[in-house]
């Protein structure tokens, strides 16, 4: 996500106090960790209306105006769906939803595209059954995409047009890019595709195609993608593998930078958010699937090794089954004064935490 020079997250994102992982760079790099007593679990101080069918994936719009009018976009994942669109009180806001979509999956939102000659801040969701990213403009959520924009034309492998992760990177430049998975690709690299977004000269959206890259296991899929704007990072799940990660800048190249979380986790790796607290520090929040939790890494590196993400927390939350995830480290309200954290769960709900609530003794708040 673009971040308005304040410190967000993406995409895609808790946790009980573990030992630190080690980690090495590459394709076959592990990570070693022990497991940590059990604790009580972390309770959402917000637990939004519920959607009709099946929450997947939210993403956090701050408000730069009024912060206390932010809004919670989160997809309902059907052949039917929606993105629903809910305020700080976890409150459905009917006249923003957009329904009708066919299978949203996942959800990212970024800052300041020129559109029409003006700074638009975006939502942009991926559409399994059509293939088709979809945008809309925020706050108004109206559709700035003339109806979808088709992404993985030619691909010919089972399942390998089905959208499912989606994450925005806006680079220093200003230029945006759209970086998109699916549910199957291949193994070698080009699972996920890369797409620089822009004007197509009539206040609309075009993505043009500018790299395909990324390993995949092979043992289930990736869906999970989070970008970290100010390190020039990508991350995803590789799901009962690891978390992997590349550089953004498309042409810095396409080889694997690191590979962390390859132990430790109960099932899945599911979503990723990260929280900033300054321009190259903070944390990497990756959901434990299978265990209800999610596991906390280092944002940045060591002094040997800067793509070296340590094991600093695992905290226990009250979200079932929780796929994907965000998270601000603004200060939006009387409840959210350090930040909201938002993940969804499995009662077709997305849960408010306060960023305190999770960091608790052992991390730092901003």
């Amino acid at each position: 996500m673009n971040k308005l020079n304040i410190f967000y997250l993406a995409p895609l994102a808790i946790m009980l106090t573990g030992s630190a992982c080690q980690q090495n760079t590459g394709s076959s790099a592990t990570t070693a960790q022990t497991d940590s007593p059990a604790v009580a679990e972390v309770k959402p101080v917000i637990i939004t209306e519920p959607v009709k069918y099946d929450t997947d994936d939210p993403a956090i719009w701050v408000n730069k105006t009024d912060p206390a009018k932010s809004l919670v976009i989160g997809t309902d994942k059907d052949a039917d769906g929606a993105l629903y669109v809910f305020d700080l009180q976890g409150k459905i806001v009917q006249d923003k939803v957009v329904r009708g979509l066919k299978r949203p999956n996942n959800v990212d939102l970024a800052y300041g595209l020129m559109l029409g000659g003006k700074p638009t801040d975006i939502a942009i969701a991926s559409e399994r059954i059509t293939h088709k990213l979809r945008i809309f403009s925020l706050p108004d959520m109206k559709p700035v995409d003339k109806g979808g924009i088709e992404i993985f034309k030619g691909e010919t492998g089972p399942e390998y047009r089905d959208l499912m992760g989606i994450s925005i990177y806006s680079a220093a430049d200003g230029k945006m890019y759209a970086i998109a998975g699916r549910k199957s690709g291949p193994k070698t690299g080009g699972y996920l595709w890369q797409y620089l977004l822009g004007d197509d000269g009539t206040g609309n959206v075009k993505a043009t195609l500018v790299r395909k890259f990324g390993q995949y296991s092979g043992k289930k899929e990736i869906e999970s993608i989070a970008v970290d704007n100010e390190l020039k990072h990508i991350y995803y799940s590789d799901e009962q593998v690891g978390v992997r990660q590349y550089d953004a800048d498309p042409d810095k190249g396409d080889k694997q930078l690191a590979i962390f979380g390859t132990t430790g986790f109960k099932a899945d790796h599911e979503g990723i958010s990260i929280y900033k607290l300054t321009d190259s520090t903070g944390y990497i929040l990756v959901s434990d699937q299978g265990a209800n939790r999610f596991q906390i890494f280092s944002r940045e590196g060591t002094k040997q090794n800067p793509t070296e993400h340590k094991l600093l927390k695992i905290v226990n939350v009250a979200a079932r089954q929780s796929d994907g995830s965000d998270v601000v480290n603004v200060p939006l309200n009387d409840t959210f004064k350090h930040g909201l954290f938002v993940t969804m769960s499995d009662d077709k709900t997305f849960h408010y935490y306060r960023w305190e609530d999770i960091a608790g003794k052992e991390l730092k708040i901003k």
